[in-house]
């Protein structure tokens, strides 16, 4: 066994985190050593946004879940079924009192046994909530300087789509952006081509028009993504670097904070007059 430690900032407040439906303090969290996801990356997650009592997107983070947990040939965990989110995660969330704003975090894992695979296709769960400041969900005054994350290319594989627990890549462009300053990295295919970047999908605008990369360029299927391209005429379009140059704006989106504007990608700038109009018509209006 090994003690799971809750990233929670706060040294007064007790958390509770969710382990295969037993909710526990986070100081008595415990996980067997060889579940997969610790050994291999082998699992997935949801990031997920909890805002009055409600989960966003619920339908779509449960059929990205359970098709991940079909390719990943996981077994949908005992406990976990429709139901998942009123039986699992908002019991946890309320337990955590933080009905009124904040992130989940539900992770799946392999069991473990067995040398890369498991002994068998069981797998288990973990949940964990993190408050949010409401300024998080708002479309950012100040652009996002961001950069292209040197030396890692994402593989277009089968599995690039899902939000697995494999986060090599975006951990080190993460770094990047660290250590350059950004505010976050963008990060490119096996073909040179820009897809996401560490948090989030990416879109850009040029002409009026709405482009974004095809799943088939590796990017993680994100459920903002869907939301967006489900709502307004997308066109999806491999994404070179000289095109991202020459656009009018860039954003980018996740589950979390919904649309964010990029101000500045080295040394072009953007403007963002349409993202403030497309942020009103999706989450004001």
């Amino acid at each position: 066994m090994f003690r799971l430690i809750s990233t929670n900032n706060s040294a007064l407040i007790l958390n509770y985190i969710n382990i295969n439906g037993n909710i526990t303090s986070d100081n008595a969290a415990r996980l067997p050593i060889d579940n997969g996801a610790f050994r291999y990356g082998y699992g997935l997650f949801e990031t997920i946004l909890v805002a009055g009592g409600e989960i966003a997107l619920r339908q779509f983070h449960l059929q990205r879940l359970l098709a991940g947990l079909q390719l990943l040939q996981l077994d949908l965990p005992k406990l976990m079924t429709n139901g998942l989110f009123e039986e699992q995660v908002l019991p946890t969330v309320k337990k955590n009192g933080l009905e009124n704003l904040c992130r989940v975090r539900l992770q799946v894992f392999a069991g473990g046994g067995g040398l890369y695979g498991p002994e068998n296709n069981k797998s288990g769960f973990v949940i964990e909530c993190f408050p949010l400041q409401p300024e998080t969900l708002k479309l950012n005054e100040n652009g996002l300087v961001m950069g292209i994350a040197a030396g890692l290319n994402k593989s277009t594989d089968t599995f690039a789509n899902l939000k697995s627990c494999n986060a090599l890549i975006y951990a080190m462009a993460a770094r990047q952006a660290k250590d350059n300053k950004w505010n976050d990295a963008l990060v490119c295919n096996t073909r040179g081509n820009i897809i996401e970047s560490t948090i989030a999908n990416i879109f850009w605008i040029k002409n009026e028009e709405i482009f974004t990369p095809p799943l088939t360029e590796g990017c993680i299927a994100g459920v903002m993504r869907r939301y967006i391209t489900e709502k307004l005429p997308v066109t999806e379009k491999s994404l070179h670097i000289d095109e991202l140059l020459t656009a009018d704006e860039v954003y980018l989106t996740n589950a979390i904070k919904k649309i964010k504007w990029v101000g500045e990608i080295g040394n072009i700038k953007y403007d963002n007059k349409q993202i403030k109009r497309l942020n009103d018509l999706l989450f004001v209006a």
